[in-house]
């Protein structure tokens, strides 16, 4: 970024304001993920999180890492954004099932759009309520006397119906938050600054728990340096990569003349899901685990012995090699799916038929969008790769210092490596580009980054 650009952003005084009410609300934000859930046994707590429950990750640990230790906090802000995400990856995918909302979205995409983020928000209220659950029930299966009084019986269902509605109604807070940041903020960057502050809160606590360990404490850090620069090096070039596809667009009609038909193209990235897919297989392979803790008490012995084969099967402190080859596949798989939902969606062919455009020797409509997606799904294959890659990071370093005789806590520090750099990398990217077009807007035509 260059100084003249820094000067002149801060001297726009409509850019400055959005900048310091960005700055305020993750201030704020900040501020509440320190607010515990009502009826937490603190002690207990720090009993559990001392234990190593989210030193190797999983869905908690991704959640923890994304949310700035809200989780292990149990914050009232414990699940962030995150029940509004998943609501939206379910509405994105009932699209295409569903005839009257693809019928919808082809109609009119913008009241679709409209349509379907009204629906996002109804659907993250019930999602947050049973990511409450679920967090909850993982973390009394460490210790039940973490929530004393939690129970749907007797004198303890006031107490949990007040903790249930105190973090579903934080998760919506934050939610509201990330949209007033996007309005009178950084246009529309308010859930991913959200995400943002929470990984980088947790950067310095992850760097001191990679110096817990004296006797691997160099090689801990000439390790985490070198992960952390080839992994950026990887994020920024695929990120970027795109495969450019030619299409003629029609000359037009100006007066008596024809202007000669214009060459342009389309571009398909390389890893259009971004992080979703990662946040989904994760959150996906926290079920067995959670369904199988109800079971690990029962009286039955095969039902209790299954239940344990799955516990251990799913656990990730140490991570198993079954966890982290089911955790690629899936990530990977899910890329490839996500990825063609969301083009389907999109549906070029139709829209560059309408437009009167065509891909140079294929024919229109049905033809084009099958040409294209056909193409879109060769170019995904580094893009799946590198997320599943990126997903599994955290859990490889986790079984080598687990081989080298280290403690649990100490390769947590590489979990911000993994999803935690995707992230943060991808943000500081979309916030270079909307802070440029801003300042273009305002005829300022020298760039923020360094080309």
């Amino acid at each position: 970024m260059k100084f003249a650009a820094l000067k002149r952003l801060w001297s726009a005084k409509d850019l400055r304001n959005r900048l310091l009410i960005t700055v305020g609300l993750l201030v704020l934000y900040r501020l509440c993920a320190n607010i515990p859930a009502p009826g937490v046994d603190r002690d207990v707590l720090d009993q559990i999180i001392s234990g190593g429950t989210f030193a190797g990750g999983g869905a908690l640990g991704v959640f923890d890492l994304l949310g700035g230790g809200t989780v292990s906090n149990f914050s009232v802000l414990a699940m962030g954004v995150y029940p509004y995400i998943t609501a939206q990856i379910i509405l994105q995918l009932l699209v295409p099932i569903i005839p009257a909302l693809k019928q919808r979205m082809e109609e009119d995409q913008r009241e679709g759009r409209q349509m379907l983020e009204k629906w996002t928000y109804y659907l993250a209220i019930p999602m947050s309520l049973l990511n409450a659950v679920g967090q909850i029930q993982i973390f009394r299966s460490a210790n039940p006397a973490i929530l004393p009084n939690y129970g749907f019986g007797g004198g303890d269902l006031v107490p949990t119906l007040g903790t249930l509605i105190a973090m579903t109604a934080g998760s919506m807070f934050a939610i509201w938050l990330g949209e007033l940041i996007s309005e009178y903020g950084v246009r529309n960057q308010g859930l991913s600054l959200i995400i943002f502050s929470g990984i980088v809160a947790q950067l310095p606590r992850s760097i001191q728990q990679l110096m817990a360990d004296e006797a691997l404490r160099v090689p801990a850090l000439i390790v985490f340096v070198l992960l952390l620069i080839v992994t950026v090096v990887a994020i920024v070039f695929v990120t970027q990569g795109r495969r450019n596809i030619p299409v003629m667009y029609p000359g037009r009609r100006m007066g008596y003349r024809q202007s000669m038909p214009v060459r342009g193209s389309l571009p398909l990235l390389v890893n259009m899901a971004g992080m979703i897919p990662i946040i989904f297989a994760t959150a996906i392979l926290s079920f067995p685990q959670l369904a199988a803790s109800f079971f690990l008490d029962s009286a039955t012995p095969w039902v209790r012995d299954s239940a344990t084969t799955v516990y251990n099967s799913f656990s990730t402190v140490p991570p198993t090699w079954f966890y982290i080859i089911v955790l690629f596949t899936m990530v990977a798989g899910f890329t490839f799916f996500y990825t063609d939902v969301l083009f389907q969606q999109q549906n070029y062919g139709e829209n560059l038929k309408r437009q009167g455009a065509q891909v140079p020797g294929v024919a229109k409509g049905f033809k084009t969008q099958e040409y294209l997606s056909k193409v879109l799904r060769r170019v995904t294959l580094p893009g799946a790769i590198l997320l599943g890659v990126i997903a599994i990071l955290p859990f490889l370093v986790g079984v080598l210092w687990s081989a080298l005789g280290s403690s649990q806590t100490a390769f947590s520090a590489f979990f911000f490596i993994g999803s935690g750099l995707l992230i943060v990398v991808g943000v500081v990217r979309e916030i270079f580009f909307s802070l440029e077009t801003e300042l273009k807007l305002r005829g300022y035509d020298d760039t923020l980054l360094v080309k």
